[in-house]
């Protein structure tokens, strides 16, 4: 009777010599045939091609969800009262913190702080937390979002620390 590690033995063996005569065969197919090349690189570059189709395909069906997404926080409305709107804007930014700890919730995230943006009563500057605090991955998102909502004006307001240029004395030849 034959023993089990035997067998093993030569099944691994029989595998391994498949492999390496494999490897051989492809080395000197790849060096020695020259369509067997040219079917190489167009393969490689097939695979470039679908890899770049499915990218820009990946890219446009999130373009949709955040564009469907926008649209259905504009429907449903925002606050208007002052302390509606502080309450909704601390509820939304608190949500989106802990959404964000979270990869498969980006969208949500984001949406949940572009809700906060849009009831901020200065909009460029919570723009700046955002980039320190929020992950870029996130921050991404709710760029698209802002760029497709329009409505969001995200300018400063300039600070009273800016230089009037009045006030800088003229150097003259005297």
């Amino acid at each position: 009777m034959v023993q089990t590690s035997t067998v093993v033995t030569a099944s691994v063996a029989t595998v391994a010599t498949g492999l390496l005569a494999y490897a051989a065969y492809f080395d000197f197919q790849r060096r020695r045939n020259a369509e067997f090349r040219r079917n190489l690189r167009r393969n490689e570059r097939k695979q470039v091609r679908a890899e770049k189709e499915e990218a820009e395909a990946s890219t446009q069906r999130l373009r949709g969800t955040i564009k469907a997404k926008v649209d259905e926080a504009k429907e449903e409305g925002f606050p208007t009262g002052v302390e509606e709107r502080e309450a909704f804007f601390n509820e939304q930014v608190m949500t989106g913190e802990m959404l964000s700890q979270d990869p498969s919730k980006m969208l949500d995230s984001a949406l949940a702080f572009y809700k906060g943006l849009k009831v901020y009563p200065a909009p460029g500057d919570l723009i700046k937390i955002y980039d320190s605090t929020v992950p870029k991955p996130i921050l991404d998102i709710l760029a698209d979002m802002i760029a497709y909502d329009g409505d969001i004006s995200i300018r400063t307001r300039p600070s009273s620390a800016g230089i009037n240029l009045g006030d800088i004395p003229n150097v003259g030849l005297d």
